[in-house]
């Protein structure tokens, strides 16, 4: 039995900064600043502009001169742009995307509708096996445990949940844990109390990992007073 496609919440995040240091997003996101324009560069390209599409996988820092960016990653979005890192969203999308940033759940839809390569279906059961983790970012599932439940030899359960959600079993499970330990801190909660809550060894292990997916430290997003939102 296969789903249409899968449908990750949408992390959004704000936080009142200048900058954002050399890092690499693990999911596409679209960022746009909170009171001007916003700089994405990496090795020989700069894109500015209202909103930004970045794609995975690839370093970069954030620049915002005014101060202030917002921030929507969109898990499990399959796309196909061959820009080297990130592009401009214009006109009717752009506003779509603007929308998306407050947390409208039907422009996070369509946006993902108008990003998106197509959505390839998947196994129910793959989709229960992503849901629990997002949901229980203490979940201690192995990919013995994975290719159990899916009723298929480890190699190929580790391809096809690569597949659905772009990341590996590993980097997934980690991506996860890590947007609910961000949601915690922006809520308030003591960065040793996320990091304990989200699985990480310590405060240093999920700092150093808060640094390389988002490009600040937890420190640094809560003097910036970060907000979360998911929808």
């Amino acid at each position: 039995m296969s789903s249409a496609g899968l449908q990750l919440p949408a992390s959004v995040f704000s936080v009142d900064v200048g900058h954002l240091a050399l890092h690499c997003n693990p999911a596409p996101c679209v960022i746009a600043g909170r009171r001007g324009s916003v700089s994405v560069i990496s090795a020989g390209e700069q894109v500015t502009g209202d909103v930004l599409f970045i794609r995975p996988g690839v370093e970069h820092k954030v620049i915002c001169a005014d101060g202030g960016i917002n921030v929507i990653y969109l898990d499990g979005l399959t796309w196909s742009g061959d820009f080297p890192c990130a592009q401009r969203l214009r006109g009717p999308l752009a506003d779509i995307a603007v929308d998306a940033l407050f947390q409208e759940a039907d422009a996070q839809t369509e946006l993902r509708d108008r990003l998106t390569s197509g959505a390839l279906p998947i196994p129910r059961q793959l989709s229960v096996v992503i849901e629990s983790i997002v949901a229980e970012p203490m979940l201690r599932l192995s990919q013995f445990e994975l290719a159990h439940r899916l009723k298929m030899e480890r190699t190929g359960a580790l391809r096809i949940f690569k597949a659905a959600t772009g990341l590996t079993f590993r980097r997934f499970k980690q991506w996860s844990a890590l947007q609910h330990a961000a949601r915690q801190i922006a809520a308030g909660e003591l960065v040793r109390t996320a990091a304990m809550d989200a699985g990480f060894a310590d405060t240093a292990h999920l700092s150093r990992t808060f640094r390389t997916s988002f490009g600040l430290t937890p420190s640094q997003a809560i003097a910036g007073g970060a907000q979360a939102g998911a929808s």
